[in-house]
């Protein structure tokens, strides 16, 4: 890839991470609940039933950050912990009648939020965006084995 090519491509991956309000998501509010637990509510709903460790690595966050983020839920009664019969060790999260409301909730205001998105794409030019999305969705997640905050702060300069 050239330099300007690579250059483009981070500043159109700049301005949809904007246009999205992904930057904002310290502050941002999702359905009445952070985005943190927007995103630990909806993939305990799309799943039923998960594991801690499982649910940090799905979402993206160290385990520590995701506790936080489980116990505030336990606390608001939207998720309960189940320790497993076979391996008390295993403690599975699971929505609770609460939680599958606000689930729903993120749900129905997701789909009508991208469905309003996808109708502006041209119709001819909508399989070729999915596509071309799932291309770039593969290509980060395949080059995350650092992650450009670790890059950016962490890699010494080059003398």
């Amino acid at each position: 890839m050239t330099t300007e090519n690579n250059n483009h491509l981070r500043e159109l991956i700049r301005i949809l991470v904007r246009n999205l309000g992904i930057l904002e998501k310290n502050d941002a509010s999702c359905c009445s609940v952070t985005v943190g637990q927007c995103h630990a509510i909806v993939e305990i709903g799309r799943v039923g039933s998960i594991s801690l460790t499982e649910l940090s690595d799905l979402v993206g966050v160290d385990k520590s950050t995701m506790s936080r983020t489980i116990n505030n839920l336990v606390e608001d009664d939207m998720v309960i912990r189940d320790i497993d019969d076979d391996n008390r060790r295993y403690v599975n999260i699971q929505l609770t009648d609460s939680g599958r409301m606000i689930f729903n909730n993120i749900e129905k205001t997701m789909n009508t939020y991208y469905q309003g998105i996808f109708d502006t794409i041209p119709e001819d030019k909508r399989d070729q965006v999915l596509e071309s999305l799932q291309v770039l969705k593969d290509a980060v997640k395949n080059h995350q084995q650092g992650s450009w905050v670790q890059m950016v702060f962490e890699t010494p300069p080059e003398p």
